[in-house]
């Protein structure tokens, strides 16, 4: 069992931090913002007044914060996870950020003996909540190989990816594909609604078959009863597009369809909804099609 600060305890961190400490590590969880630390408590783990407190002696320091700025800002600096982790402590890196800040930070990392692993995660609140998340991972396979336990503890699907770098490659390409089925699911509901058909009936069978997606399962009751309280923000939808966008255009790698996605999920946020989960797509679709939105 590893001795694991986890810094970032939001709605992915916490219950990941939970399921690390259910699984038997030692975990001590930091959170910019305070009152984020009652599950890891009374799942047994303890809560860090610092980032260093947190990370000072652990074998793992693991980061799950909304973008870049924030990896960069727990990460260096004097009270950073760098300047306090122990020399040959693991750095996983679980946030969603572009590939390149993953390279330098493990570039930065060895200059102080930490090791890395950009390890982006997929499954939403829920797979967090289940332990079920898809782990893809960049780094060394001999880091990945270690951190085995710690992965396990947290995903069902866990598959190292290639160099630094590979893990975040591999996430921004997931949220291209889960932005086009989201969309998808929403023109569909539209064209449903419009039609007059029974709309649970309807998504109950293509859900049956090729149209089928863990997209539609995950979001259907979302999508039935326009329950948009967030498993995952538009607004972080937002800043992956970004990601994707920005990554495809340096290798030269056409993104048509992704790029009118991207442009709606921008669209949904600039009129308010970013704080909504990505489901809410919907409400776009709804809005062109002059019905009520819900």
């Amino acid at each position: 069992m590893s001795t694991i600060g986890f810094i970032g305890l939001g709605i992915m961190g916490s219950p990941m931090a939970v399921n690390l400490a259910k699984a038997g590590h030692t975990v001590r969880g930091w959170n910019r913002s305070p009152g984020k630390a009652g599950a890891l408590v009374e799942a047994g783990g303890t809560e860090a007044a610092s980032i260093a407190e947190a990370v000072r002696g652990a074998d793992v320091v693991i980061t799950m914060v909304p973008a870049s700025p924030q990896v960069e800002e727990v990460a260096y600096g004097d009270d950073g996870i760098l300047a306090n982790a122990a020399d040959g402590a693991l750095l996983i890196d679980m946030s969603s950020i572009t590939p390149q800040t993953s390279i330098d930070l493990a570039a930065r990392a060895k200059e102080h003996g930490v090791r890395v692993l950009d390890a982006p995660v997929s499954g939403g609140e829920a797979g967090a909540v289940e332990g079920v998340l898809s782990i893809m991972v960049g780094g060394e396979r001999a880091d990945f190989e270690a951190a085995r336990p710690v992965f396990d503890a947290m995903g069902k699907t866990v598959v190292h990816c290639g160099p630094h770098g590979a893990g975040q490659t591999v996430k921004a390409a997931n949220q291209l594909i889960v932005a086009v089925n989201l969309q998808a699911c929403a023109e569909a509901i539209g064209f449903l609604e419009k039609s007059g058909v029974d709309l649970p009936a309807a998504l109950e069978v293509l859900n049956g078959g090729l149209a089928g997606s863990a997209v539609l399962t995950r979001k259907m009751t979302n999508f039935l009863e326009g329950d948009y309280r967030p498993g995952f923000k538009l607004a972080l939808h937002h800043k992956d597009m970004g990601i994707v966008t920005d990554a495809a255009r340096a290798v030269g790698a056409p993104l048509p369809v992704g790029a009118t996605a991207a442009q709606l999920v921008s669209s949904a946020v600039a009129r308010g909804d970013g704080e909504l989960d990505h489901s809410a797509l919907l409400r776009g679709i709804r809005l062109l099609s002059g019905a009520d939105e819900k």
